[in-house]
């Protein structure tokens, strides 16, 4: 049994981390930029596409990694300066439909060049193994590889969050941003690199889960809504929330997953206990969004802004 605790535990981190790197752009965006884009799921696909379409090329697994990250800057640049722009100055309703039919727009061109055959990459065989974890525990390489990714690519954003003068502007625009415009700091240049940034991170974990599951349209959607929930339980425009509210998220979903059958069934019978844990689990993250609210209406790590 602890055996099976600590390998769901590590799937829900895992998860977290996926949740993270994908949140951490939404909630820059939207915290900076204050742009709801639900287009971002599709940054994900993207990513995940191009290292399946780099990979089969190449044959290389690293270099489909790394070059599926320009590919994903470059195809969030073009929406950041046609699309994304021109929404500034729009209310959030109309930044809403037009994202969303980005997102249509995006699935109908994927499908059009890929088809609706879902695509399966191999994990590389260098990480194919397992290792072993304190207590005998035997988890695969890949995803633990992952999880390091993971905390890597929060700590290089921290650092440059807490300690870069692109950071500080970040910072200093998200609590008062006609502050930092006024001061002569070049503010469609900044929301250019901050919408580039947080796609490359979605598209960084698109190219991750490519050999974890199927690659296919429309594949970042459901990822969306629960990043959603991780902005919301950390606190728009906090990193530290977001990376907070995305372990919480993706450790209670795979928890509760995992052991919510058997606890129930322990009272219930069994078709029932299937049928009301199935509900049960698809609700426990949003339950866990609304106990935070309840609580902490802002987030558990709220920024503050100017009024």
């Amino acid at each position: 049994m602890s055996q099976l605790f600590l390998e769901q535990l590590l799937n829900g981190v895992q998860l977290g981390m996926f949740l993270f790197l994908v949140s951490a752009g939404l909630t820059l965006v939207f915290g900076f930029m204050n742009i709801i884009n639900l287009a971002h799921g599709s940054l994900f696909m993207i990513g995940a596409y191009a290292m399946a379409l780099i990979g089969g090329v190449t044959g290389s697994f690293l270099a489909a990694l790394v070059l599926s990250v320009p590919v994903v800057a470059c195809a969030a640049w073009v929406i950041e300066i046609v699309i994304i722009r021109r929404l500034h100055a729009r209310d959030h309703l109309d930044q809403v439909l037009a994202t969303f039919a980005l997102i249509l727009f995006i699935n109908e061109g994927t499908t059009m060049l890929f088809g609706r055959v879902p695509l399966f990459l191999d994990v590389p065989e260098s990480l194919s193994g397992t290792v072993t974890l304190p207590g005998g525990v035997t988890y695969p390489l890949y995803r633990v590889a992952i999880i390091g990714a993971g905390l890597a690519v929060a700590l290089a954003l921290w650092l440059i969050i807490a300690r870069t003068r692109v950071g500080m502007q970040i910072r200093a625009g998200t609590t008062n941003r006609e502050t930092v415009e006024q001061l002569g700091v070049n503010i469609d240049r900044l929301n250019t690199l901050i919408f580039v940034v947080g796609a490359m991170f979605a598209g960084l974990a698109g190219a991750l889960a490519g050999p974890l599951t199927s690659v296919e349209v429309g594949m970042g959607e459901n990822l969306l809504i629960l990043c959603f929930v991780c902005v919301v339980i950390g606190g728009i425009g906090s990193i530290r929330g977001a990376m907070l509210g995305a372990i919480t998220v993706g450790v209670v979903d795979t928890m509760g997953r995992a052991f919510v059958p058997d606890i129930l069934g322990r009272f219930l019978d069994p078709a029932t206990a299937s049928g009301i844990s199935a509900g049960l689990s698809s609700m426990s993250i949003y339950l866990l969004m609304v106990v935070v609210l309840v609580f902490r209406p802002t987030g558990l790590f709220p920024v503050a802004r100017s009024v």
